[in-house]
């Protein structure tokens, strides 16, 4: 058991203050966006100064466990992060894992390097994520029922979209084929038609809240789509987002994504575990290379009422002693995700058949085992638990409470 020293992303969509802050460091002089705590070959984790990924590969019988071994090969299947988002990232999706494969496969043979701005499979592995709330965090996450869309066209009265309407027919058979049909037409739109489109709707969302019409959710998506336009102006990804659920995130709730899912973040703090990838097929609102081909072969154009994930109450079972606990399940087997307040004399053991990483976000922790090893977290630092180590315990240290993430395959 070690403290696991994580490896930072700069993003422009970064935060100055928000992963600091949660360090107890002051503003950043450049966005801090991610913080990786994981051994993807691309920006491992480091414990004692070696990369952890290297120490998978020398010792993975004791590292990850025979089982996730076994299953996964000598590698951990999990990438965990705190993501801090200022600015809104670009609209993309994630490939499945066979689509990866194959990508990631046709790009090595045509030649192209891995650290190329034009490539988009970095690897050959899925990405399906979960993020979960540490701010009010503000998300566009999957298509939105199309029913739902077509109340926000009409009450937008305009006649620049009535062209498109046609497209969202009230045929709950046909919803996918609608949505490709109508996203598909909106990419291949020429650039100067599709930016009076979008300055159009934009006017239109003016009058909307001007007025006071339409229904709540409306005026927020009116709202982002007219501050995307300025960051991005006539960019495709203005037009992606008239259509995604747009959700306001509080601490503790979470959101789930599988391959192909439409997505993109736009402002606030989390905790983000995904399978071990970095595999990205970008649509719009970024500077770095857009693939609209490439994105649109792997979405998936299936509609979500709401992406949220149920939070399931873990306080109970034997391993939580007096502490709040919660799960967020999810429907893929290389991550699972816990969430743990402590205070007081508080404890949870930490015993699972694989690794562990333990991830303070708020307060200070003291992580023990029975072999006399001890780990102190403050927030934003975290702990590596090989499979071979014994039982673990976590308490908060000292009297203020503290919160802990466990993640594990």
């Amino acid at each position: 058991m070690k403290l696991l020293e994580s490896a930072a992303r700069n993003y422009s969509w970064g935060s100055r203050t928000l992963i600091p802050a949660l360090r107890g460091e002051p503003e950043a002089q450049s966005p801090v966006a991610e913080l990786w705590f994981g051994a993807h070959p691309a920006d491992p984790s480091t414990v004692d100064g070696e990369r952890l990924d290297d120490i998978i590969a020398a010792d993975p019988a004791n590292q990850v466990g025979s089982r996730v071994a076994g299953e996964y090969g000598d590698n951990l299947p999990f990438l965990l992060k705190i993501l801090a988002a200022a600015e809104p990232l670009s609209l993309q999706a994630h490939p499945s894992k066979a689509q990866a494969e194959e990508g990631f496969a046709r790009e090595n043979a045509a030649g192209i390097e891995l650290t190329a701005s034009n490539r988009n499979y970095k690897d050959d592995n899925h990405k399906p994520e979960l993020i979960v709330a540490l701010t009010e965090f503000y998300a566009m996450a999957g298509f939105r029922p199309l029913e739902q869309t077509r109340r926000l066209f009409t009450a937008l009265e305009c006649p620049e979209l009535d062209h498109y309407v046609s497209m969202l027919a009230d045929e709950p058979e046909a919803e996918g084929d609608n949505l490709r049909a109508l996203f598909t037409t909106w990419i291949t739109i020429p650039g100067a038609k599709r930016k009076e489109l979008i300055a159009a709707v934009v006017a239109a969302g003016e009058r909307l809240r001007d007025q006071g019409a339409g229904e709540e959710w409306m005026g927020m998506v009116m709202d982002t789509v007219a501050s995307l336009n300025e960051q991005y102006p006539g960019d495709i990804g203005v037009l992606g987002a008239l259509l995604l659920n747009h959700i306001v995130l509080q601490p503790g709730e979470a959101v789930y994504l599988n391959a192909g899912e439409l997505h993109a973040y736009v402002s606030g703090l989390g905790v983000e575990i995904m399978a071990n990838s970095d595999n990205v097929l970008r649509g719009g609102l970024t500077p770095k290379f857009v693939d609209v081909p490439e994105l649109v072969k792997v979405l998936t154009y299936s509609a979500a009422k709401d992406p949220r994930v149920p939070q399931v109450d873990k306080s109970t079972q034997n391993h939580v002693h007096g502490a709040q606990a919660w799960s967020y399940p999810v429907p893929i087997e290389e991550f699972a995700l816990d969430r743990v307040e402590l205070s007081g004399e508080d404890s949870v053991d930490v015993d699972f058949d694989g690794p562990v990483i333990v991830l303070c976000t708020s307060g200070a922790v003291d992580v023990n085992n029975e072999h006399g090893e001890s780990v102190a977290l403050s927030a934003g630092r975290a702990a590596w638990i090989p499979a071979g180590d014994p039982a673990a315990t976590v308490r908060a240290a000292g009297k203020d409470s503290a919160q802990v993430f466990i993640a594990r395959v």
